[in-house]
C-alpha cells in the first residue's frame, strides 16, 4: 500500500516549532486528504502478522517510514512485527532480499530530516514576512533557494560590471608542399604574445612578412582519454540539459517513472528499469559490475573490455560529502538496451534511459586513444607559432557515449604527415582578428547545478525544487538561451537579504549546514545542538532586521518622471510584476514598463498594442481585440468603457451547486472554471476539465489531468465518489 508521499508535516498556518529549554519540539499534523489513506493502511496493518515500512531510501523516504510506523504502533499490539527495509531497484530479487534482512527506522536520518525541515521553516516563515513588509506581499526566502538566488544575482553583477578589453589574436598560414600548416602565434621572444591593440598587431603583420620560418620540432605522443564516471543525480540534471535539453525538474520526472516502472509490453506488470535516482555515489554493484562487463565482452570486441573493472571517486569537495548508501544511477538490466525498449516507452523516456544506459555501459570500457601531433615553428625574429593536432586512432568507451560538441572539436586540426623537423615553411596568409574578453556566462539550470554541487549548497534531491521555487517567485526568468536573468525583484530581495542576514546568505554557511546534516545523518552530530546554535544568531539578525524602518525600501532610477517632471521614477511591484512609477503617487500616477539598456540603464518602453480581432462584440457589434491583463491576455470590446463585454469560455452543463453558468476564469496560478454567481457561489474546480458524465455517480463533468509524459488521468469532482480512470500517454 502507498503512502502517496509524505503523510504528516509542520502546521501550514503556523510555525509550528518550539524551542523548550535545551529541546527542539515539533508539531506535526496530519497533511490535506492524508487521513483516508492513513486509515486504510493502519486497517490492514492491524490484521497483519507482518509489517515492512518501504518508502525511499533516503532521509524524505525515513520520515515518512517514521510517521506511518507510528501511526501503525497505535494498532498493532507486538510492535516486533514492524520492519524497515530499503532497496536501491524495484526488483523481485532486491525486495526480496530486503525482505530477508529487515532493519528498524533510521533515527538518525530522521532526525537529520527533522532538522533541515526545522531549518528551512524558521529561515521561511521568519524573514518572508518581513520582506512583504518591506518589499511586496507574498514574497518568500528560504534557507537553500536564497543562496542559489544569490549565485544568479552575484554573476548578473559581475555581468553588469564587466568593461570588456580589446586583444588580438595572429594565425600563420604555412605551405607545405600541396598542404598547409595553420598555426597560432604564441610567444615572441620567449614572451607570451599579448597583443592588445590593432597598431600593435600590424606592427607585428608587417614584421612576419619581412620574416622567415623553420619547424623548430614536432613532437608525436598518444594521448589517453578515460571513460567518464557513471551517473549520480547531479551529473545526470547536467547532461540531461546540456545534450536533450531537459529542465532539471522533467529530468527527475522522468527517471522517478523509469525507477519506479514502465510497462512493456503489458500493462498490468510494469518493469523497474533504473536504480534510485537521487544518488551522490559512484558505487557500483559487484553484481551489476559483472552483469555489464559481460554484456561488454558479448556485444564488443575483446579491446573494448577492460582487464579490470572500472571505478571512480569523486574529486575535491564533493568527495568527503558522498553518501554511498546508494549506487550510481544505471539501468537495472544492461541487457534490455534502448533499441529493445524504445517502442514501449514515451520518446522523452527513451531518451533519458538511452542516455543513462550508454553512460553506464562506457564507464565500463576501455579509454579511447589520440595520436597528438605539436608543431612548433621558430621564425628568424623570435616569432613563436604552435599548433596541435589530434588523430582519434582507436574509439574505446567513445563507440557507445558521447558528450557532445568537446567530441566533436577532436581532430579538426590536420596536421600534414609528411612535414619534417628542421624544414623551412612559406608565410602564404597572416590572419589577424579583434577579439574582446567576454563577461561571465548567465547560469543555465545545467551549470547552476554544477555550481551548488561545487560549492555544497542543497543536496541532489533538492536541486529541482530549489530551481522551480525561484522561477515560480518572479525571482529570475529565463531568456530564449534557457539562461537565468534575475528580475528587479530578485535583485533587490537578494541584496536585502545579503545585507540584513549575511549568515544564512553566506555560500560556506550554508555548505558547511549541509555538512552537518549529513553529520546528524550518521550519528556524528545532535539534531537539537545544531537547531539551537543556528537559531541564537538567526534571531538576533532575524530581531535588527525586522526592527529597522518599516517603510518601503524603492529603488530610485536615473529616469525622470515624464508627467511630472518633478521626481525620478522608483522601481515598483505589482500582482502583474514590475513597473517603473512615480513617487508622488497619487498626485500624478504616471507608470510604465520598462527594459534595461545594454549600457545597463533603465528606460521605460510602451506597451504592446491589444491585438484587434476580426470578430465583433454580441453586444454593440464594435471589433474584439486580445488584451493583456493582470493573469495573462484575454477578449473583450474594443468599445470599452462603454461597452464592457469580455468574452467567456462557458461550460455546456450549469453549476451544481445553483444552476448558474459555469465559466473558465483566470488567476495567479493559471485557469480555473467557477461559477458566474461569485461570490455567491463558490464552485470551483481548478484544472481542466472533460464534459463527459462521470460514469458511477453521473455528475456531468470529470476532472482532467494530463502528466509531462502524456499519461490523462479522469476523476471525479465528488471526493465521496472517488472515481478515477488513467490513460496512459
Amino acid at each position: 500500500m502507498s503512502t502517496i508521499g509524505h503523510i504528516k508535516d509542520l502546521p501550514p498556518k503556523k510555525i509550528g516549532v518550539s524551542i523548550k529549554g535545551d529541546c527542539i519540539a515539533i508539531d506535526y499534523v496530519v497533511m490535506e486528504d492524508k487521513e483516508k489513506v492513513i486509515a486504510d493502511i493502519c486497517k490492514e496493518a492491524s490484521t497483519s502478522s507482518e509489517i515492512y515500512l518501504a518508502p525511499d531510501p533516503d532521509r524524505e523516504g525515513e520520515i515518512i517510514a517514521w510517521h506511518i510506523g507510528n501511526e501503525i504502533e497505535k494498532v498493532v499490539k507486538d510492535k516486533s512485527i514492524i520492519h524497515r527495509i530499503t532497496y536501491n531497484e524495484i526488483t523481485e530479487s532486491a525486495v526480496k532480499e530486503a525482505i530477508a534482512h529487515p532493519g528498524k527506522i533510521n533515527l538518525d536520518m530522521v532526525n537529520a530530516q527533522q532538522a533541515r525541515r526545522v531549518l528551512d521553516r524558521w529561515v521561511g516563515y521568519e524573514v518572508s514576512p518581513i520582506l512583504w513588509k518591506k518589499i511586496a506581499k507574498g514574497l518568500s526566502a528560504g534557507r537553500v533557494q536564497s543562496v542559489a538566488l544569490r549565485l544568479i544575482a552575484d554573476r548578473e553583477e559581475a555581468i553588469r560590471a564587466f568593461k570588456p578589453e580589446e586583444y588580438w589574436t595572429i594565425d600563420g598560414d604555412f605551405a607545405h608542399q600541396k598542404a598547409h600548416v595553420i598555426a597560432a602565434l604564441t610567444h615572441i621572444n620567449k614572451k607570451k604574445a599579448e597583443i592588445k591593440s590593432q597598431k600593435e598587431a600590424d606592427a607585428i603583420v608587417a614584421a612576419l612578412k619581412k620574416d622567415s620560418f623553420t619547424v623548430e620540432s614536432i613532437t608525436d605522443k598518444t594521448r589517453t582519454r578515460n571513460p567518464v564516471a557513471p551517473f549520480m543525480t547531479s551529473s545526470l540534471q547536467q547532461a540531461a540539459f546540456n545534450q536533450l535539453g531537459f529542465p532539471v525538474k522533467k529530468t527527475m520526472q522522468i527517471a522517478q517513472k523509469l525507477y519506479e516502472g514502465l510497462p512493456l509490453g503489458n500493462n498490468d506488470s510494469p518493469v523497474a528499469l533504473i536504480t534510485y535516482m537521487r544518488t551522490d555515489s559512484l558505487r557500483i554493484s559487484d553484481t551489476a559490475m559483472g552483469q555489464v562487463r559481460e554484456y561488454i565482452g558479448k556485444n564488443f570486441s575483446k579491446e573494448y573490455l577492460p582487464s579490470k573493472a572500472n571505478f571512480f571517486e569523486k574529486a575535491g569537495k564533493s568527495k568527503a560529502k558522498t553518501q554511498d548508501a546508494h549506487e550510481a544511477i544505471r539501468p537495472i538490466d544492461v541487457n534490455l538496451s534502448p533499441e529493445k525498449i524504445k517502442a514501449y516507452l514515451p520518446k522523452d523516456a527513451v531518451k533519458l534511459y538511452e542516455l543513462i544506459w550508454k553512460r553506464f555501459v562506457a564507464c565500463q570500457m576501455t579509454p579511447a586513444q589520440y595520436a597528438q601531433r605539436q608543431v612548433v615553428i621558430e621564425s628568424n625574429n623570435g616569432y613563436t607559432f604552435k599548433v596541435t593536432g589530434s588523430t582519434l586512432i582507436f574509439d574505446g568507451y567513445l563507440k557507445v557515449y558521447s558528450e557532445g560538441e568537446e567530441d566533436e572539436k577532436e581532430g579538426k586540426v590536420k596536421i600534414p604527415a609528411t612535414l619534417k623537423a628542421k624544414q623551412d615553411l612559406d608565410l602564404e596568409k597572416i590572419d589577424p582578428k579583434q577579439h574582446f574578453t567576454q563577461p561571465p556566462p548567465k547560469y543555465t539550470e545545467g551549470s547552476l547545478v554544477k555550481e551548488m554541487e561545487k560549492e555544497g549548497i542543497g543536496r541532489p534531491s533538492t536541486y529541482a525544487t530549489i530551481l522551480s521555487t525561484i522561477q515560480a517567485r518572479s525571482y529570475t526568468t529565463l531568456d530564449e538561451k534557457k539562461r537565468f536573468t534575475p528580475t528587479e525583484l530578485g535583485m533587490m530581495v537578494t541584496k536585502m537579504l545579503v545585507e540584513n542576514l549575511p549568515e544564512i546568505m553566506d555560500i560556506k554557511f550554508t555548505a558547511m549546514m549541509e555538512e552537518d546534516l549529513d553529520k546528524i545523518a550518521q550519528g556524528e552530530l545532535n539534531r537539537d545542538e545544531l537547531l539551537l546554535g543556528f537559531y541564537k544568531g538567526f534571531e538576533k539578525q532575524l530581531t535588527k532586521f525586522a526592527g529597522k524602518d518599516s517603510k518601503r525600501v524603492v529603488e530610485q532610477t536615473e529616469v525622470e518622471c515624464p508627467e511630472c517632471k518633478k521626481t525620478k521614477l522608483i522601481v515598483r511591484f505589482g500582482k502583474a510584476g514590475e513597473f517603473l512609477g512615480c513617487p508622488s503617487y497619487p498626485e500624478c500616477k504616471f507608470t510604465c514598463n520598462f527594459q534595461r539598456t545594454p549600457e545597463n540603464k533603465l528606460e521605460c518602453v510602451a506597451p504592446a498594442e491589444p491585438l484587434v480581432l476580426d470578430e465583433k462584440c454580441p453586444n454593440c457589434d464594435s471589433p474584439l481585440r486580445q488584451v493583456m491583463g493582470r493573469f495573462g491576455p484575454f477578449i473583450a470590446c474594443s468599445n470599452y468603457p462603454t461597452c464592457k463585454y469580455i468574452h467567456k469560455i462557458v461550460a455546456k452543463f450549469p453549476c451544481p451547486l445553483d444552476k448558474g453558468q459555469v465559466v473558465q476564469r483566470s488567476w495567479r496560478g493559471g485557469k480555473f472554471w467557477g461559477c458566474s454567481n461569485y461570490p455567491k457561489c463558490k464552485f470551483a474546480v481548478f484544472g481542466d476539465i472533460e464534459e463527459t458524465p462521470c460514469p458511477d455517480c453521473k455528475l456531468p463533468f470529470l476532472v482532467k489531468k494530463v502528466a509531462k509524459d502524456g499519461t490523462v488521468t479522469l476523476l471525479c469532482h465528488d471526493k465521496k465518489c472517488g472515481y478515477k480512470k488513467v490513460t496512459k500517454g
